[in-house]
């Protein structure tokens, strides 16, 4: 396993994430939380959590994290991006010019379940499980048009909710606002 874990910092549920990490059995100085790229230094492996993708793309490109970020990931490093982090790694956003790494060959579409007030929670069944993990919908986009390369992990109401290319995944829902740290524990082993 890599020396430590990064999770960007910059805006939304990153601290959901260290939680689900310590329980997942990562020493609290084992997590750096990610704010510009001298941060990566040390880092094996990192999360982009759910947040508000426009405000924390800009801040990514002005501290220069989101190019760190693209060339580490490029470079084989096992990047996960939960609902928000799902957006920022796509290829492109539909209907909207928005920063994005380009580092999973998806558009997306934000909001595809609806407003905050349709947030739901589903059981989702996630490709290699044996039992479906509860999935926390919030303003949740979906993953269109994947490229050769994707392999489509989960669908909810016909909708791709979960996608790998290689060490780099992104899921639409919000695995770390649950109990469950079944998904942590398999990003933890890639």
């Amino acid at each position: 396993m890599p020396s430590r874990v990064g999770v960007v910092a910059i805006q939304g549920d990153f601290q959901k994430h260290v939680e689900s990490l310590q329980r997942a059995g990562i020493a609290p100085s084992q997590i750096s939380l990610l704010r510009t790229a001298d941060d990566l230094e040390g880092v094996g492996r990192a999360i982009i959590p759910g947040g508000e993708s426009t405000t924390t793309g800009l801040l990514m490109q002005r501290f220069g994290l989101g190019d760190a970020l693209k060339e580490r990931a490029r470079g084989g490093m096992p990047l996960w991006g939960t609902c928000m982090g799902m957006i920022l790694m796509a290829r492109e956003v539909c209907e909207r010019e928005q920063y994005t790494l380009g580092v999973l060959d998806i558009a997306v579409v934000r909001n595809a379940f609806g407003a905050q007030v349709h947030s739901f929670e589903a059981p989702v069944q996630f490709k290699g499980f044996d039992e479906p993990v509860t999935g926390v919908f919030i303003r949740a986009p979906v993953a269109t048009e994947p490229g050769p390369g994707v392999e489509i992990l989960a669908e909810v109401e016909g909708q791709v909710v979960a996608v790998r290319e290689g060490n780099r995944i992104g899921t639409s829902f919000h695995p770390e606002l649950t109990d469950s740290t079944v998904l942590h524990e398999w990003f933890l082993k890639l």
